[in-house]
């Protein structure tokens, strides 16, 4: 499990580019990269970090289901993951 304030700095950071996307969008169209980088850096949508939605992993993260491997593991064996099973042989 990852440290609660790593998983709230990235909540706090996807509210802010949520924010500030319209306005970025708008000083880059003009070419204006004075005024864009006033804007907070946090607001940068290349500071995000994908996360795993359960344990907050950020490594071995599966963007389609949106939590990492183990997690997709573990729910899989489970079967609590529609059209998912695992297989054996």
């Amino acid at each position: 499990m990852a440290r609660k304030s790593l998983i709230a700095r990235d909540k706090k950071r996807k509210k802010l580019i949520e924010k500030y996307a319209k306005k970025r969008a708008e000083l880059k169209a003009a070419g204006n990269y004075e005024k864009l980088l006033k804007l907070p850096k946090n607001s940068s949508p290349t500071r995000l970090k994908n996360r795993c939605m359960i344990s907050g992993r950020p490594r071995g993260y599966m963007r389609y289901f949106g939590i990492s491997r183990i997690e997709f593991r573990e729910m899989a064996s489970r079967g609590e993951i529609m059209g998912v099973r695992k297989s054996s042989w």
